[in-house]
């Protein structure tokens, strides 16, 4: 019976499943060959071959991205060989909490060391500075920092004052860095908001912080009063005629990491994206211009500040340039969140601080370089790429939030895959879609890749629903976040897939004939 009903099932998911490939390539034959009229010789043009374009499949996976130029005037270097880090350029002294992490500790650590006088340079000056460090946001985008602050410091908003967001609400799987910058360095970052507001324009900032950060909030909250109290922020801050306020409001959704869900949770709406037009620069908090910027991003900027744009750009590689918060997580040694140099490569990166792969480099299967968020690298492309926003992009996947995912050969990487999409089965915001049936569909793909219950046509089909995802524009990156997680497992994966499905038919297949033997 079982024999029978899995016959069946193959011959029904076969026409189901291997219907949208036929259609595929009897529209190529048709396109390919043509049919010639009777009597007539064939045209000279068909037989041409077509050129082959130089590489459209590339920027067809991407619809709509275009790679912005860095800054005018940004600094560059030669440098070839990077890292490890040296003790002097370390920007976060107090990253796991062996010393003082108030303001007594901070300033001995060298915060708040001369801000006044920074802050009466100027708007402008500041501004400067960024563009020539060609600093980038270290939230998961990479955007150049400067160009996205000046569409706001170019904003004339009289009437209704401008506003920075500040983005604490840390929820992508395997990171960790915002959180240790809450509890040991609250300080850089109230500071770092501070001279951020003044370069744009702003008079009141809001930190998002989520709800389950109970001990980063209370730490953050301490450190903000006492940063009130000794007349660093408010009226007068840092001894100026600068007026600047901070406040901390809370919520708890991982969507809320998105800008505009964000947004709406500190507005009292329901945390989800909206779409754009009109963007934040021109309605956004209660209709004020705001600006969203993540927690690493202005951490480091008072140190850019006081040490300038040559010493940040002679640190990684041109346009990569500065230091950056990684976390290692997965199978390695040392689990850790350590700050790098720019482009370290990630194979000197998880030896150095994570004690290497357990079981050592060959047992490596596969690696998350930026988060759950970012396309899976085979060992062959870990072990040589750097860590960076543009080696990365070329290797296929991103830097992400710098949160490296290390995944070896004595785990289930079926198992993995199917916990990784029901992420984002929970945490859509059901508003598009293409992505709300594809956070449903692939699921129920990946848990039948993981029994061995499906048909080899499904990993063709779970590309399909990716393309589908990406090419429909969501709202948000959630749905291309999956899309790109999912093709990207089940391209690593695909021979594992296949072995467990024959495995698993192989199965039913012997039980179904000892019961027929047992029967007779």
């Amino acid at each position: 019976m079982i024999r029978k009903h899995l016959k069946a099932m193959t011959r029904q998911l076969t026409s189901i499943w291997a219907l949208p490939r036929r259609l595929a390539q009897s529209a190529s034959q048709a396109a390919a060959k043509k049919p010639e009229p009777s009597g007539k010789p064939a045209p000279q043009a068909a037989a041409k071959k077509p050129a082959k374009p130089a590489k459209p499949a590339k920027d067809a996976k991407k619809p709509g991205r275009v790679k912005i130029p860095p800054p005018k005037g940004s600094l560059t270097n030669d440098k070839t060989c990077f890292g490890p880090l040296k003790d002097s350029d370390r920007i976060f002294q107090n990253l796991y909490g062996r010393h003082d992490w108030r303001l007594k500790g901070a300033c001995q650590r060298g915060d708040w060391h001369k801000t006044g006088d920074i802050l009466e340079l100027g708007p402008d000056w500041m501004m400067d500075q960024i563009k020539q460090s060609a600093l980038r946001g270290r939230g998961g985008a990479g955007f150049y920092c400067a160009t996205k602050w000046e569409f706001l410091k170019q904003v004339k908003s009289e009437k209704v004052p401008k506003m920075l967001v500040v983005n604490c609400a840390e929820g992508e799987p395997g990171t960790c860095k915002d959180r240790e910058i809450l509890r040991h360095e609250p300080h850089k970052l109230i500071e770092g908001i501070l001279l951020a507001g003044v370069t744009i324009g702003c008079g009141r900032a809001i930190i998002y912080i989520r709800n389950r950060f109970y001990n980063e909030a209370c730490n953050l909250h301490y450190a903000l009063a006492e940063a009130y109290h000794h007349g660093l922020v408010g009226d007068g801050a840092c001894g100026t005629d600068i007026k600047f306020d901070i406040m901390i409001q809370r919520g708890d959704r991982y969507l809320c990491g998105e800008e505009t869900a964000m947004l709406n949770c500190l507005m009292g709406e329901l945390g989800r994206p909206r779409r754009r037009p009109p963007f934040l620069t021109e309605k956004g908090y209660f209709n004020h211009p705001c600006l969203v910027v993540n927690a690493e991003s202005l951490s480091v900027l008072p140190t850019l500040l006081r040490r300038g744009p040559c010493w940040w750009t002679g640190l990684g590689r041109s346009y990569n340039a500065g230091t950056k918060l990684f976390c290692i997580s997965g199978e390695v040694n040392n689990p850790c969140t350590v700050e790098e140099e720019m482009s370290m490569p990630m194979r000197e990166i998880i030896e150095l601080h994570a004690g290497g792969v357990q079981g050592g480099w060959e047992n490596l299967l596969a690696v998350f370089p930026g988060g759950l968020s970012t396309a899976l690298l085979g060992p062959e492309a870990a072990g040589g790429v750097m860590m960076d926003f543009d080696c990365l992009e070329a290797a296929g996947s991103g830097l992400g939030c710098g949160s490296i995912i290390v995944m070896s050969k004595k785990c289930d990487p079926l198992a993995i895959m199917h916990r990784a999409i029901e992420f984002y089965e929970e945490h859509t915001c059901k508003q598009c879609t293409y992505c709300r049936d594809g956070a449903i569909w692939l699921p129920e793909l990946f848990g039948r890749f993981a029994t061995g219950q499906a048909h080899p046509h499904e990993i063709d089909w779970t590309s399909v629903i990716a393309d589908k995802i990406k090419n429909s524009r969501p709202i948000c990156a959630l749905g291309v976040s999956q899309a790109i997680t999912a093709e990207s497992m089940v391209r690593m994966f695909s021979e594992q897939i296949n072995q467990r499905i024959v495995k698993f038919a192989e199965g039913a297949d012997k039980g179904g004939k000892d019961g027929k033997d047992k029967k007779c």
